[in-house]
């Protein structure tokens, strides 16, 4: 089984973040950069298969240079090898031209399975993973809590807010998975020490033949054309019962559209 797993350096979550003046995409070279969380499982869900199944686990990476201490610490995981994109055009990409350079390094490694986390937590459109299997012609199972592997059939659990769907497809296919679907492995001393002798093969725009016309703020279907902060949290709006503490507290909700 040859499983691709999709990996994205993130901003941390935990820490503040911001977006850059000059150009309004996320300021990644003043954050403290690591995996995308979802992705964690996703990583921690191939190497189950490969490990029950037989197989290897490839990492898949766009993104800059700094990007590939995110690698290697997805290799320490357990995954055989790495492919990382990397170009100075892909800079202010939108997710269709970031879906574009994504197939068309997955054409070449033939995967039975890409694997993603479900959103990226600088992101959170959950659309790659879609776009993706269009783009490739394969089926989507999306949003899994649950994948069960038998042969060449995939079975998933798709999470939603009522419950889940059960929806299956044939190999190959994209899917993306939630943070309820494992719990991700800690890297070994051994794992960190291999990871840094595991290939890592680099690709530019030029060696998968996309015109950098068609990336970065040149491609671009949608742009950020201007950001704020978020406003410091205000005091509440207290109400002194008078008798009528009931009558103003509906108000107050129905003005805020909660009733």
């Amino acid at each position: 089984m040859n499983i691709v797993v999709l990996v994205k350096q993130v901003p941390d979550s935990g820490a503040e973040r911001s977006l850059r003046a000059d150009d309004n995409t996320v300021d990644r070279g003043s954050a403290s950069n690591v995996i995308n969380e979802m992705d964690e499982y996703a990583i921690e869900e191939a190497l189950k298969i490969t490990e029950a199944h037989g197989g290897e686990v490839t990492v898949l990476t766009m993104g800059p240079s700094g990007a590939t201490e995110s690698i290697r610490k997805a290799l320490s995981m357990g995954p055989a090898k790495a492919v990382h994109i990397v170009d100075d055009a892909l800079h202010g990409s939108c997710a269709v031209a970031t879906s574009k350079v994504i197939a068309t390094a997955l054409g070449r490694l033939n995967a039975d399975i890409v694997l993603c986390g479900a959103e990226s937590t600088d992101g959170r459109v959950q659309v790659l993973p879609h776009m993706l299997a269009e783009r490739l012609g394969v089926a989507a199972l999306t949003g899994a809590r649950k994948l069960t592997v038998d042969g060449g059939t995939l079975t998933v659990e798709r999470q939603t807010e009522e419950g889940y769907e059960v929806v299956t497809a044939s190999t190959p296919a994209v899917v993306s998975v939630w943070d309820t679907i494992n719990e991700p492995r800690y890297p070994s001393f051994k794992g960190i020490m291999a990871a840094k002798k595991k290939p890592v093969e680099t690709l530019s725009l030029a060696d998968l033949g996309v015109p950098a016309s068609e990336v970065g703020f040149a491609g671009a279907t949608s742009t950020v054309v201007d950001h704020a902060k978020r406003p410091p949290r205000s005091a509440g709006q207290k109400i002194v019962d008078e008798g009528d503490a009931g009558v103003k507290l509906v108000e107050f909700l129905a003005t805020e559209k909660f009733v």
